[in-house]
């Protein structure tokens, strides 16, 4: 007598401490990928020729590369299915990518036009580590049940800034135990190259390990826990074959009158890039609209578009948040360094003993931010996010971290700037977790990767605007005062946490 095949749960599983850890360990590898490019891309450069002047554009590579291929490859993961799964193959070929790109960076001054080599690889090894992250960021909400998401996410947060000290400290250890921190001219410093080497291992070995440690849910499984929100895939789609073709317009003459607005006003050319992604969208914007209209459901192109346009509410309300929270962090990124040799080690020479100390007690500190936050992701988020809910748990982590800026502002002791980054540290631990944690809760689960991909566009886009529209502004108003843009990026915090106000994370109960 025939039986019946058993029913599909409906619910996913509770994972431990363990299963938590092997999904999200590859991430450590990633995040020492993208801080040895940060670290030392700027070095390995002005090496191989590069003048100061040539470097951000130079750098846009690394915002630009986000911006085009985690949308595509969240697209495609999440229409992937096959016997190796529907996240890690993207993994792997990401880390076989990034792995040799770190490979051969340092050996960029022994290849023809080196500066042109490094360039290139600096393309291939961004998109390369997106290519692996973006998945990620999704895998995390395949996996996990709902009440699971924030400590997911903080797990995952914990491995990214264990990978940041890691690959931060690596080069210091290294000059330590005697290996050469200096090269001829032309020639990379063996601190770099053996950085980068054993970056390489670290990242394909933390990848690989989550791939071997892992098995995906089946379309089967996957589609039993979300009866309740399936959605179907071509419905955004349809919404923008309804559209006219005004708002594609909207962005194209907005991109026009940045661009024509750069000479007349003065500005900084690289605002010339936002207003050519200003227009580049507005043609991508138009080109998808006229293909849903004549029902070609099925490209890419269309989706995304249809996808971007209307995306669900929770989505873009964090989109908010996210702006302005990492808008703080550029401005973070490019200024801290020099203000804190000029403002507590009183001197902006960079030939100077006193700013090359203020420059290294910059990058501990800035280790003590990753360090914290690799803390905070596992003491301090889950447990709040359970007691006060995810939104306020942001909300509270943002307040914190623009304190932290202030202290810059207000402080004048080295040593108290310590506190001011712990502070950020729990305010950068929420940022790379909570977001994503509420995001996975409220999305449906057939188009995660596509979701996650976009919601990238909210961090570059930021990045873009503050490397465009900051160095005009500091110019106009506080040519010789940097340490206005920490007044800049506490306020850009504060707006981030009251933006978290608009914020609800459905079917979520606290005990506040």
């Amino acid at each position: 007598m025939a039986t019946s095949a058993a029913p599909l749960p409906t619910r996913k599983p509770q994972m431990g401490w363990g299963q938590l850890a092997n999904i999200s360990f590859g991430f450590f590898g990633i995040q020492i990928g993208f801080v040895l490019q940060n670290s030392n891309m700027s070095r390995i450069f002005q090496t191989v020729g590069a003048s100061l002047d040539d470097l951000p554009a130079l750098w846009v590579a690394a915002p630009l590369t986000g911006l085009i291929v985690q949308p595509i490859i969240g697209h495609l993961s999440d229409k992937t299915w096959n016997r190796f799964g529907r996240r890690r193959p993207y993994f792997m070929t990401g880390a076989i990518l990034a792995a040799l790109s770190l490979l051969l960076m340092p050996l960029a001054p022994a290849f023809g036009a080196p500066l042109l080599f490094a360039a290139a690889l600096l393309w291939v090894l961004d998109a390369s580590l997106n290519i692996s992250m973006e998945p990620f960021r999704a895998f995390v909400g395949d996996m996990l049940d709902k009440s699971q998401h924030a400590t997911g996410y903080a797990v995952q947060t914990a491995f990214i800034g264990a990978g940041a000290v890691v690959a931060a400290i690596f080069p210091w250890l290294l000059e330590q135990f005697g290996v050469s921190n200096v090269a001829p001219a032309g020639e990379i410093p063996d601190t770099v190259r053996w950085s980068f080497w054993a970056g390489a291992a670290a990242l394909f070995a933390a990848i690989g390990w989550t791939v071997v440690s892992t098995k995906e849910y089946s379309p089967e499984e996957m589609a039993a826990f979300e009866a309740e929100r399936e959605v179907e895939a071509s419905q955004s789609v349809r919404a923008l074959a309804a559209k006219t073709y005004t708002s594609a317009a909207i962005w194209l003459i907005a991109g026009g009158a940045v661009i024509l607005a750069v000479s007349p006003l003065g500005l900084e050319k690289e605002i010339l890039l936002l207003g050519g992604l200003l227009v580049a969208y507005g043609l991508l914007s138009a080109i998808g609209i006229s293909m849903a209209k004549q029902g070609k459901h099925a490209n890419m192109l269309s989706s995304i578009v249809g996808d971007f346009s209307g995306m669900p509410d929770t989505m873009k309300k964090l989109a908010v948040v996210q702006f302005f929270s990492w808008s703080s962090l550029f401005i973070m990124w490019i200024y801290s360094g020099p203000i804190v040799s000029q403002y507590f080690f009183g001197s902006a020479d960079p030939t100077t003993v006193a700013y090359n100390e203020g420059a290294n007690w910059w990058n501990l500190i800035y280790t003590v931010q990753n360090a914290v936050a690799a803390v905070a992701a596992l003491a301090v988020l889950p447990l709040l996010s359970k007691r006060i809910g995810k939104a306020r748990t942001h909300m509270t982590c943002l307040l914190l971290g623009a304190l932290g800026f202030l202290g810059y502002f207000f402080l004048r002791n080295p040593n108290l700037l310590i506190v001011c980054e712990v502070l950020k540290g729990i305010a950068w631990a929420s940022i790379l977790a909570m977001p994503y944690a509420i995001l996975a809760s409220s999305l449906p689960q057939a188009k995660l990767g596509i979701y996650m991909g976009l919601f990238n566009i909210f961090i570059v886009v930021p990045q873009l605007l503050v490397a465009t529209v900051m160095g005009s502004v500091m110019n106009a108003f506080f040519p010789a005062d940097p340490i206005w843009t920490m007044l800049f990026a506490a306020a850009s915090w504060t707006v981030a946490a009251l933006a978290m106000l608009r914020v609800s994370v459905p079917g979520e109960t606290t005990n506040a």
